[in-house]
């Protein structure tokens, strides 16, 4: 009997994949449970406006990240800091102040999605990558000034 799995059965199948299984654990586990549905035509043509609506939510989250890409890597993050003997830094500016200071700013992002390529322990120039979505990467400035 084909399938379609509706969530992720570990060993089994992904959610959207369609598998032949026998009749048995088809109809008195999967189905049964709600993991799958019968691969009728019906449930295929759901199937089919699913994937199309989840490409083209995809396409538009590529093309939102792609032109927030550009804007902000145009930005520079500047940062006062407290120093001591021969400018050393007390600390690092965190991730998490990273996220405010870009917040301030209008672009609203994840902890996650921020990615310190060098501890920001020292005054100066720092990279930082925006991971803002799959493929799609920003490098900013983060600018350490003493204060």
């Amino acid at each position: 009997m084909q399938v379609i799995f509706i969530k992720d059965v570990k060993g089994q199948g992904k959610k959207g994949e369609i598998k032949t299984v026998k009749d048995g654990y088809a109809e008195n586990f999967l189905i049964k449970k709600g993991y799958a549905v019968v691969a009728n035509d019906k449930n295929r043509q759901n199937l089919k406006i699913e994937q199309k609506k989840k490409q083209e939510e995809e396409d538009t989250k590529r093309k939102m990240a792609k032109e927030m890409k550009t804007s902000l890597e145009k930005e520079t993050l500047e940062f006062q800091v407290k120093t001591g003997q021969g400018d050393k830094v007390f600390g690092s500016v965190s991730i998490k102040q990273i996220k405010e200071a870009l917040e301030k700013k209008g672009y609203f992002l994840e902890k996650t999605q921020i990615v310190p390529l060098s501890p920001l322990a020292s005054l100066g120039f720092h990279d930082v990558e925006l991971v803002l979505f799959q493929e799609i990467k920003a490098k900013i400035k983060v600018h350490l000034i003493k204060q």
